[in-house]
Order: structure tokens, then C-alpha cells, then sequence
């Protein structure tokens, strides 16, 4: 009888999985418009002393965006006010959305990773996860990948699309 070999397994290949990377921690809006009159207008007083009455623990450990849901314009240090109110408490502060904490926080991991164990070897960047990997994760993966790899296909070993190959 012959027997049965898994070619996957027996290969060099190796899987780079965005998800093993995944940032944990919850992730949190926090909309400015609550502290404005009417949604728009900024009154210095009243926004200041709603952010000292605010229950700022509630943000402990949070990774939080901070945003406005309304078209008000804010200066700048009004933002800024919101994010010392929250840096005793939250493990991030971003301005923006809170689809937006998980691209940058890949981003600053991704940057931060030895490349050299996928030097000239096959590299499968893995497409399918159970966690919000951003696609923006997967276009900094690619980068730095491409830059030690012998080649780098996206999906899964039986199902793989060829990305790239080093000439």
C-alpha cells in the first residue's frame, strides 16, 4: 500500500498568522459630541466641567478612540483635554475610529517583529482568522515579509495564492 505523506507538513513552509498577533483588550468610543451643546458647540466651562464630573475608571485598561459624531468643529486641545482625562485608565488612546485602534496597534507590533526566522525560506501570510484582522495589517506584513522571504503566497497551504517571489 502507499502510504500517505502530507507534503504540507514535510515542507519548509512556513505560516505567518496576523491572527497570533492579534492586540487583546476591549475596545471603546468615546464620542466628544456627549460633552457639546446641542451635539456642536463647545462651551469651555461646560466642557470642562463635564469631563471632571465624567467617571473616567470606567476606561481601565480600555483601548479607547476617541472621536466626535457630529460635524462640530473643535479646536485642538479639546481632544487633547479628553485624552489627559483618560491616561491615567486606558492602555490606549487613539483619535478616531474604533474600527481604526486595531490598524494601529498592528501597525506598532507588526513593526516591532524579528523577520529573520522567514530569511529565503516559503512563507504562506495566512488569509483566514477568527479574530478583525484589518487589511491594513496584511499590507505591513506583506512589506516586511517581502524583504527576507524566498516567497509569500496569502490563504491557506492547500489553497494558497502566489504574492510574491524573490528573484
Amino acid at each position: 500500500m502507499n502510504e500517505i505523506t502530507n507534503k504540507v507538513a514535510n515542507s519548509s513552509l512556513e505560516v505567518f498568522d496576523l491572527e497570533d498577533y492579534y492586540p487583546s483588550g476591549i475596545r471603546t468610543q468615546l464620542d466628544i459630541a456627549q460633552w457639546l451643546e446641542e451635539g456642536f458647540l463647545l462651551k469651555e466651562k461646560d466642557f470642562r466641567e463635564a469631563l471632571k464630573n465624567h467617571d473616567w475608571s470606567q476606561y481601565q485598561n480600555h483601548l479607547v478612540a476617541i472621536h466626535c459624531s457630529t460635524e462640530a468643529i473643535l479646536p485642538a486641545w479639546a481632544t487633547i483635554l479628553v485624552a489627559v482625562q483618560l491616561q491615567p485608565y486606558a492602555k490606549k488612546i487613539i483619535l478616531g475610529k474604533k474600527e481604526e485602534i486595531d490598524s494601529i496597534l498592528y501597525t506598532e507590533i507588526l513593526n516591532q517583529i524579528d523577520y529573520s526566522v522567514y530569511s529565503n525560506k516559503p512563507v504562506i501570510l495566512k488569509g483566514c482568522s477568527k479574530k478583525p484582522v484589518p487589511e491594513s495589517a496584511y499590507v505591513i506584513a506583506m512589506q516586511q515579509l517581502q524583504k527576507v522571504a524566498k516567497s509569500v503566497m496569502f490563504g491557506e497551504a492547500c489553497s494558497a495564492v502566489p504574492l510574491f517571489k524573490r528573484k
